[in-house]
């Protein structure tokens, strides 16, 4: 099955770089020298990474296949894929969002909600849950709070602090942006387990 793994922003200075939105949780993996991408939404069907680097919290790529600017302009917007039956997952623990979505949430034995979405934050990763009557939760995707993945079992248990539910809502948090604040000129720079980055 492919999955999502990132989405290209940005060119990044005036030798083909270019900045990444994430939808990985293990972009260091993913995006080792040599990795290949599905490519839509560009004239390109596939890039390979040359190499890959950090400016703060943004991921900055070189493709192979991109040597210069105008090249990288062509890419802004493409949605890069892997094939999840090829990818070598290190961690038993790791989960694609694919994976996540649909199942019930609960708490002490009672559903509380939905999983719609994962989000892949710079610290640490969020579950968005549905909860009755539409309202969304954020939850951190961490063990002490969601200690057991079940997709098998069609359920995630969570374990919530105090006013989770009520507080941790989404507007407190914002998904991370494709690094178009990052200034190119200016600039020089987990398979998710509980606790770590997810993808």
């Amino acid at each position: 099955m492919d999955v999502l793994v990132a989405r290209i922003g940005k060119p990044h200075g005036i030798k083909g770089e270019v900045t990444v939105q994430l939808f990985t949780d293990a972009p260091e993996a993913r995006f080792d020298a040599g990795g290949t991408f599905r490519v839509e939404g560009a004239a390109v069907t596939e890039l390979t990474v040359a190499k890959a680097r950090w400016n703060k919290d943004i991921l900055i790529i070189a493709f192979e296949q991109v040597s210069d600017r105008n090249q990288a302009e062509t890419l802004r917007g493409a949605q890069l894929f892997i094939d999840t039956a090829g990818a070598q997952d290190d961690d038993d623990d790791a989960w694609y969002e694919h994976e996540l979505v649909g199942l019930d949430a609960r708490v002490d034995g009672e559903s509380v909600g939905k999983v719609t979405a994962l989000r892949t934050m710079a610290v640490q990763d969020l579950l968005v849950v549905e909860l009755p009557g539409g309202h969304e939760a954020l939850v951190p995707f961490v063990a002490d709070i969601v200690p057991e993945v079940n997709p098998k079992g069609g359920y995630i248990v969570i374990v919530p602090p105090a006013g989770l539910f009520d507080l941790n809502t989404p507007g407190s948090n914002q998904a991370p942006d494709d690094g178009d604040d990052v200034d190119a000129a200016a600039a020089v720079e987990h398979e998710a387990t509980p606790g770590e980055a997810r993808g």
